[in-house]
């Protein structure tokens, strides 16, 4: 079977799973292009070129993986994000294009030319905390997760990334491993915030195969904010920034507990969804 006839074949299969048709062929390919080695130029110059058994066989057993709706992205075991590379297992969430504008957001309001000390919270693959570590060279970045299976992870992107010199990984529930440190002048974080009557609703990719404990967070979806934002206030500087990831429709309980915070600021996504809200803690001496 050549390069051509096994992503065309590959690809049929895939497309008879309404949920996987979408992407069937780009799926195809990436799978077939992770096995053998190649780069996509090769389907075009050498497409005729017969696949060896063995890599058959691998392809063969990937492509039964997805059918099974297990993500590509644990398939591949990669993700980029931000320009980044990123290593991903079923033990992180998978980085999504969204999140990349709080990291955006972060890096428009820190300098980048004074040392700085922040707190990514939730850290899963490491995704926000390497991002902001890369482009703020003189910030010493600390990343928390309560799974130790995902810090593993972050831990092995930031070696990957020769970042881990200017990073520390811990294991913590929210931000308790750091309380009683020196403030920091920002938190991040993209919290669970999935309520859990939208459990079915989601797509299996993400209810079936992704962590659930970076997904849920009680009936509206609001658990992990009721008790990260408090813990923030005491953590940071004065003046000190706040900046995390929503769910849909959350705006305003957000806003609500954020009450006291200064220059609390909301940004959208592209497709006009609240998606990232920026605070800050009351300054020395504001009223």
């Amino acid at each position: 079977m050549t390069l051509r006839d096994a992503i065309a074949a590959a690809a049929a299969r895939l497309s008879e799973q309404v949920d996987l048709g979408g992407n069937a062929e780009r799926d195809a390919e990436l799978l077939l292009l992770h096995v053998t080695g190649a780069a996509r130029t090769v389907l075009f110059t050498d497409g005729d070129r017969p696949l060896r058994a063995e890599e058959l066989a691998t392809y063969e057993e990937l492509i039964a993986r997805r059918q099974t709706g297990e993500p590509i992205q644990y398939i591949l075991g990669e993700q980029e994000f931000y320009g980044l590379p990123f290593k991903v297992t079923s033990a992180v969430l998978i980085p999504r294009p969204e999140t990349e504008l709080l990291v955006e957001a972060v890096l428009d309001r820190l300098p980048k030319d004074q040392p700085l000390r922040i707190v990514d919270v939730g850290t899963g693959s490491g995704a926000i905390a390497i991002a902001v570590a890369h482009h703020l060279p003189l910030a010493a970045v600390t990343a928390l997760d309560l799974s130790e299976a995902a810090l593993a992870v972050a831990q092995k992107n930031a070696q990957r990334l020769g970042l881990d010199h200017r990073m520390r990984f811990m294991r913590s529930d929210l931000l308790a491993g750091v309380e009683g440190e020196e403030p920091f002048d920002a938190v991040l974080s993209n919290p669970p915030y999935i309520p859990e009557s939208d459990r079915g609703s989601l797509h299996r990719q993400v209810r079936e195969f992704e962590p659930e404990m970076a997904l849920f967070a009680g009936a509206e979806g609001m658990d992990i904010y009721r008790r990260l934002l408090p813990a923030a206030a005491k953590v940071l500087k004065p003046g000190g920034l706040l900046a995390i990831e929503i769910g849909y429709g959350q705006r305003l309980a957000i806003e609500d507990l954020l009450y006291g915070w200064n220059r609390v600021k909301v940004l959208s996504d592209l497709q006009g969804i609240a998606r990232v809200v920026i605070a800050r803690t009351q300054e020395i001496g504001s009223r």
